[in-house]
């Protein structure tokens, strides 16, 4: 099964300059049937304005990861603090509870994509990670299993592609899959995405994707 999702047809939440797209139910946005995929229970594409974010705030149980597609977010927590630009990751494990901030940093937007994973248990130790991801022009994987950045999540893996026009990549081989198009099109069997359109992928093995345009596709898989 395929299940294609239009960018434009995702809720929307804007507050205090901040825009918010959410690919599944979140906050005062709730949908029965879109709860998730997998482990993934929240998938934000976030657009802030210069200076703008979110103050302190706890996490408890959760792997949070973000991706930054332009400008630059400067994080803030009690267990480790960076600044992460495009071709960066960042993973906090919230476990046990964590508190942290995040602002758009520097003079120009930030986009970025964060996603909530939950752990294989609760309670664990919390922990920050940031790291460059060496991309090349077919898969990386960002984090997960054989990842730049680990998780807590046995069987959850982030992979980025980045493809020239009219170049294919297949999918990750597993039972389940969520496909975002951060950026440029591609084709997943007879459908195209464009940019912020996603499809979910269950028990459909061997599909590819192809891109219409120079594109940027994020990839989560679940196995098990």
């Amino acid at each position: 099964m395929i299940e294609y999702r239009a960018g434009e047809d995702r809720f929307v939440t804007r507050d205090e300059g901040r825009t918010t797209w959410h690919s599944f139910s979140f906050g005062a946005h709730y949908d029965p049937g879109n709860i998730g995929i997998g482990r993934l229970v929240a998938h934000n594409d976030e657009q802030l304005p210069p200076g703008t974010g979110y103050d302190d705030h706890p996490h408890a149980d959760l792997e949070i990861v973000t991706w930054v597609l332009s400008g630059a977010l400067r994080h803030t927590s009690t267990v480790g603090s960076g600044v992460i630009g495009p071709g960066q990751v960042q993973r906090l494990s919230a476990g046990s509870g964590i508190v942290h901030a995040e602002v758009a940093d520097g003079g120009e937007e930030t986009r970025f994509v964060q996603a909530w994973v939950r752990p294989d248990e609760p309670g664990l130790e919390p922990d920050y990670r940031n790291a460059t991801v060496p991309t090349s022009a077919g898969w990386t994987t960002v984090a997960g299993d054989g990842g730049v950045v680990p998780l807590a999540a046995a069987g959850t893996t982030l992979q980025v592609a980045h493809l020239d026009a009219g170049q294919r990549a297949d999918l990750p081989d597993a039972g389940r899959l969520h496909v975002f198009v951060a950026g440029g099109s591609v084709m997943l069997g007879e459908r195209l995405l464009e940019p912020a359109d996603a499809a979910r992928l269950v028990d459909e093995p061997g599909r590819a994707i192809t891109a219409e345009s120079d594109a940027q596709v994020l990839v989560w898989s679940f196995r098990g």
